[in-house]
């Protein structure tokens, strides 16, 4: 049914959206890490989507049955540290993490980047909500006029 994949694409934007918010949290609270439990230091991570696909038998399936095959969302494909931008060296050499010229090694997370990007995956939880609102108010209007009707 239409109407329930209208709820399925709208949820599935707003776990990738709330995903992310995590990630970029998880970003924020380590902008001061110089060690990680491996003993390096902390690199920002970020998140890719992709579409959710059909199986290849539901494509089979639809087109058999002369339906139109459409997305069924959204998805985090993957996860990955940020290996581009550079690192941050800052003169502190009573800092323990210091190496022998006095230099300590920050992540590569940049506070005002990192809230930006909060802000965009906000607008887009906040966008996928407004979709499902309007999904459920039709289908709310769709069940009063067939309860008037009956």
């Amino acid at each position: 049914m239409a109407l329930f994949t209208a709820f399925d694409i709208s949820a599935s934007g707003m776990s990738a959206q709330r995903y992310r918010t995590d990630i970029i949290s998880q970003n924020i609270a380590n902008v001061d890490t110089t060690r990680t439990e491996d003993g390096r230091v902390y690199r920002r991570k970020a998140v890719t989507f992709a579409e959710k696909t059909n199986t290849p038998f539901s494509h089979v399936l639809a087109r058999a049955q002369g339906r139109h095959v459409t997305g069924k969302g959204v998805k985090v494909s993957r996860v990955y540290e940020d290996t581009e931008t550079d690192v941050k060296l800052v003169y502190d050499p009573s800092h323990p993490d210091a190496n022998e010229d006095g230099y300590v090694t920050y992540p590569n997370v940049d506070v005002i980047t990192e809230m930006t990007n909060m802000i965009d995956a906000t607008r887009s939880l906040e966008a996928n909500i407004t979709a499902f609102n309007a999904s459920k108010a039709m289908a709310v209007k769709g069940l009063e006029i067939g309860k008037a009707s009956g």
